[in-house]
C-alpha cells in the first residue's frame, strides 16, 4: 500500500464517521463496534 492510497483510504473513512456522527449520532459506528467486539470475542474462544 502506498502513502497515497493510504491517505485516501484514511480521509474516506474520516468524512464517514463525520457523517455518521452528523446524521446519526455514532449510532451505526457504536453497533459495528459492539459486533466486532463479539466477534473478537468468539474468535479467542476459539484460540
Amino acid at each position: 500500500m502506498t502513502n497515497k492510497l493510504a491517505i485516501i483510504l484514511g480521509v474516506i473513512i474520516l468524512i464517514l464517521l463525520a457523517m455518521d456522527f452528523q446524521y446519526f449520532g455514532l449510532e451505526g459506528t457504536l453497533f459495528l463496534a459492539r459486533k466486532l467486539m463479539a466477534l473478537i470475542e468468539w474468535m479467542a474462544f476459539w484460540r
